[in-house]
C-alpha cells in the first residue's frame, strides 16, 4: 500500500493514508515521499476522491464505515493497479506458491537492462535498495501476483484483476490455509487465471510442480512453454557444468548471482518471457550476471573463510527444503543450521506438521520457535512446534530445540555454538521480523571469529 501511494503521487494526485501500526522502513519512506500517514478516523476519508482499501482491513474500521455510509467511491489494491497502471499495458505476471517475488524483480531486470522501461510492482525490495515498484514508460509492467484475496468486499485472488498477457507460474502447493479450504480450492483461482491469457499472450509453467501439471491439464487457450530444472524433450531445462549454466534458448551464464537449482529455473522462467518480447540472449545473460538479488531472499547476512549466515523469506515446506537443498549445493560439505520462526498464517497449521518434518530432516540442526500469534489458531488446529522437535530427535542425529520466542532461540543457539559449528552454514527463515535477533546473532558470530 506503501508503494503504491508513493506511484500514484508520482502521477501527480494527492495522497494520504491510515494504518493501525507504523513503524520502519515504511514509516520512513513515507515521511520522504512526503506522503501523510495517519492513525484510523472516520474524518481521514472526508472530501476523498477515492479510498483504496487494503485486505487487512474489514468492517467495523471507522473509515470503511464512513466510506460505505457517504458513497465515496473505493477499490481495492489490485483494481486500482489495474485502473491507474495495467490497463491497456501488455501485462507480465509471475505467479505460484513459491519464488514469484525474484522472479518478478528478475524479470523487470532483464526488460529494464533491454532498454524496454517496464513497470514494476513487487512484495520485496531489491538487492541494490531498489524499491518494489517503478513507473512505466512504456508499453510493459511487470508485476508479482499474488494468489491472496483482494478486500473484504471482493475475496477473489488479486491476480485475477491483472489480466496478463504473459504468465509464469513456478509453483502450485497447498498454502494460505486461513483462507483456502483444500489444494482443490487452492488451485481454482489458478485455473481462472489461465483463462485470461489471450491467444497471442504465453504461459511458462513449471513441469516440475505436479499443481502446475493439475492447473494446466489440457490448456489450450494461447502459447504455453514447459520449463523444468532438467532438459527433457518439448521442455526447456537448464545444465549446470562446473561454475557455469548453461540455459536453453539463451546460452551459458558468466555469472550467476544466486543460489539453488530453483533460482536458475526462475531465472530461465524471466528469460522465456524476455525472448518473447523480443530480447536478445546475450542481453539476457548479461542481464541476469548483474543482477543484484532480493533483500531477504538468499541475503547473506554475515560470511568469513569459513562461516556464513543467511536471511531467506521462506515458510512454506517446500521453500525450507529446497533453501536447504541451495545450501547445501553451493556449500558443499558443509554442515546446515536452521533457525525459523513459524509466522505466516499456513505455517502456523497442522496440515503442515509432517511436512516440515520432512523438510527439517534435510538438516543437520534445527532451532524453532513457537508459532507467532498463537491465538490466530484453534489449538486442536495448530502446528504442534515440540512434537515437532520430538519427531526430528527421533528420526535422525544433531542439535533439535525448541524455544518459546525468538529471544530464547537465539540464546539456545549461541549456547550451543561451538568450534565444531564454525563451518556451519546458517539459515534463518521467517516471512516476518524475527523478533529482530539477526543483528544480534551477526554480531555474536563477528565476537566468536574474533577469538
Amino acid at each position: 500500500m506503501g508503494n503504491f501511494a508513493a506511484m500514484l503521487r508520482t502521477l501527480g494526485h494527492t495522497v494520504s493514508g491510515s494504518d493501525r501500526d507504523l513503524y520502519p522502513p515504511m514509516s520512513d519512506r513515507l515521511k520522504e515521499w512526503k506522503i501523510e500517514a495517519r492513525q484510523f478516523d472516520a474524518a481521514n476519508v472526508r472530501d476523498v476522491d477515492l479510498c483504496i482499501i487494503g485486505n487487512v482491513i474489514s468492517r467495523g474500521n471507522p473509515e470503511v464505515e464512513a466510506v460505505l455510509n457517504t458513497s465515496v467511491p473505493y477499490m481495492s489494491l489490485p483494481q486500482a493497479l489495474f485502473e491507474f497502471f495495467l490497463k491497456s499495458r501488455q501485462v507480465v505476471v509471475a505467479a505460484g506458491t513459491h519464488g514469484k517475488t525474484t522472479t518478478t524483480f528478475l524479470t523487470h531486470h532483464i526488460l529494464a537492462e533491454a532498454g524496454l522501461k517496464p513497470g514494476l510492482f513487487a512484495g520485496g525490495v531489491r538487492g541494490d535498495g531498489m524499491d518494489g515498484f517503478a513507473i512505466p514508460e512504456s508499453p510493459y509492467f511487470v508485476i508479482e501476483g499474488d494468489e491472496y484475496d483482494s478486500a473484504f468486499f471482493d475475496k477473489g485472488s488479486k491476480f485475477l484483476h491483472y489480466r496478463p498477457r504473459y504468465l509464469i507460474i513456478g509453483a502450485v502447493e497447498f498454502d494460505h490455509a486461513d483462507i483456502f479450504k483444500d489444494i482443490e480450492d487452492y488451485m481454482l483461482p489458478f485455473k481462472r487465471l489461465i483463462r485470461m491469457i489471450p491467444s497471442e499472450g504465453l504461459v511458462v509453467a513449471n513441469h516440475d510442480s505436479a499443481g502446475v501439471r493439475a492447473v494446466l491439464k489440457d490448456y489450450a487457450y494461447s502459447r504455453l512453454e514447459w520449463i523444468s530444472n532438467k532438459r527433457k524433450k518439448g521442455i526447456y531445462g537448464f545444465q549446470r557444468k562446473q561454475d557455469r549454466i548453461y540455459l536453453d534458448g539463451v546460452g551459458a551464464l558468466t555469472k550467476f548471482p544466486m543460489i539453488g537449482d530453483y533460482n536458475a529455473r526462475n531465472a530461465l522462467s524471466a528469460a522465456r518471457v524476455a525472448l518473447a518480447l523480443g530480447v536478445r540472449p546475450e542481453v539476457i545473460r548479461d542481464a541476469i550476471a548483474s543482477f543484484p538479488g532480493v533483500l531477504r531472499r538468499q541475503q547473506i547476512r554475515y560470511q568469513n573463510d569459513s562461516l556464513v549466515m543467511i536471511e531467506d523469506f521462506a515458510h512454506h515446506p517446500t521453500a525450507v527444503a529446497e533453501t536447504i537443498a541451495a545450501a547445501r549445493q553451493s556449500f558443499p560439505g558443509r554442515k546446515v543450521t536452521v533457525l525459523f520462526e513459524p509466522r505466516s498464517a499456513s505455517s502456523h497449521r497442522m496440515e503442515f506438521q509432517e511436512s516440515y518434518t520432512k523438510a527439517f530432516q534435510k538438516a543437520d540442526n534445527v532451532y524453532l520457535t513457537e508459532v507467532y500469534n498463537q491465538k490466530k489458531v484453534r489449538s486442536k488446529d495448530r502446528l504442534n512446534v515440540k512434537g515437532l522437535i520430538g519427531n526430528l530427535r527421533k528420526k535422525k542425529r544433531g542439535t533439535f530445540e525448541y524455544a518459546s520466542d525468538p529471544q530464547q532461540l537465539s540464546l539456545n543457539f549461541q549456547r550451543n555454538f561451538t568450534q565444531a559449528n564454525s563451518g556451519d552454514v546458517i539459515l534463518v527463515l521467517s516471512n516476518g521480523a524475527f523478533g529482530g535477533i539477526y543483528s544480534s546473532l551477526e554480531k555474536f558470530l563477528a565476537s566468536k571469529r574474533a577469538r
